[in-house]
């Protein structure tokens, strides 16, 4: 078929601490301040993606849901243009897992069936990390593709 347009739906929003393995990943100190983002991202109305993002407050410090649902743009786009913060690439981590109750709800599959994993880390200049990213994602009809900070 065509190239259908993505939505995205932000579920959640809230500000916390980073946990010992975010802040890690993150090259914070634990207990940092934090965004914690879940968006439901849907192609042709049907949901494909739940993601949950880590951001550090500190990178976004105006940063509410408010912003993020009137982007207009890729968040990536917004991190750029609002921030000053240009992801160059990222790294993935991909294992298969099985769907948890609340995110087959969510992703319209039943508990237990198939879903991949996506560990990303996106990074800005000097590979310093800006964004923590996990994606549950349905790929019982869609592909996932990636070529984000491939060379030219």
């Amino acid at each position: 078929g065509g190239r259908r347009v993505p939505t995205t739906r932000t579920l959640a929003f809230r500000r916390g601490r980073a946990l010992a393995g975010e802040a890690r990943r993150l090259d914070l100190r634990p207990g940092a301040p934090v965004f914690r983002v879940r968006n439901l991202l849907s192609l042709g109305g049907e949901p494909v993606v739940l993601d949950e993002l880590v951001l550090p407050v500190e990178l976004f410090p105006d940063l509410s849901q408010d912003v993020l649902t009137g982007r207009g743009n890729t968040i990536y786009h917004l991190y750029h243009t609002r921030y000053g913060v240009n992801v160059l690439r990222t790294t993935e981590r991909l294992r298969a897992v099985r769907a948890s109750v609340e995110a087959g709800k969510l992703l319209g599959v039943g508990t237990g069936a198939p879903l991949l994993q996506i560990a990303r880390t996106a990074l800005t200049y000097g590979s310093a990390p800006v964004e923590l990213r996990e994606s549950l994602v349905n790929t019982s009809r869609h592909e996932y593709f990636s070529d984000l900070g491939k060379p030219a």
